[in-house]
């Protein structure tokens, strides 16, 4: 009888794993079709979409030690910027007023400021609609050189294409 019992409990527990084994969900994995590469959609764009590049070969000017002034050498400087903005009337231009460490940082942005300005006044009276002009002053926040003795090469103004 503990035969026939030991022989019951191991088909019981035979029949047990057969069901538990033959229910168990099989995991299907679906795989997912790869879409086709989208076609890039490209927008036209028309002519008058399309920014203006503009080459100007625009110098800039410099000034004396705490001056605004337009110098006799740099108006013709002025009037060769002039001439090729008058070349291209689509162009606009940033005037970036500079300065020498030398003074304060208020002194020299205001400085920056009269010299960017009197650097479009002059465009302006030679024919240079003003707003074709904006104006900047950076002070001596962007300094060419550290070098004492070369000082006057950071009192100026850049003109800059838009």
């Amino acid at each position: 009888m503990k035969h026939t019992a030991k022989l019951l409990t191991v088909l019981l527990l035979a029949a047990f794993v057969l069901v538990a084994v033959g229910c168990a969900k099989k995991v299907v994995k679906k795989e997912e079709p790869i879409p086709p590469p989208q076609e890039e959609v490209k927008e036209e764009v028309t002519p008058a979409e399309t920014p203006v590049q503009v080459s100007l070969q625009l110098q800039t000017i410099y000034f004396d030690f705490d001056r605004s002034e337009i110098r006799a050498s740099d108006a013709k400087i002025i009037e060769t910027n002039a001439a090729q903005l008058k070349d291209k009337p689509n162009a606009k231009i940033m005037i970036e007023g500079h300065c020498d460490p030398i003074g304060t940082n208020e002194y020299n942005m205001a400085l920056g400021w009269r010299r960017a300005n009197s650097a479009q006044d002059y465009l302006a009276k030679l024919g240079i609609a003003k707003d074709r002009m904006s104006t900047i002053s950076y002070g001596e926040e962007k300094l060419v050189t550290t070098n004492e003795a070369d000082y006057q090469i950071d009192r100026r103004c850049e003109f800059k294409t838009q």
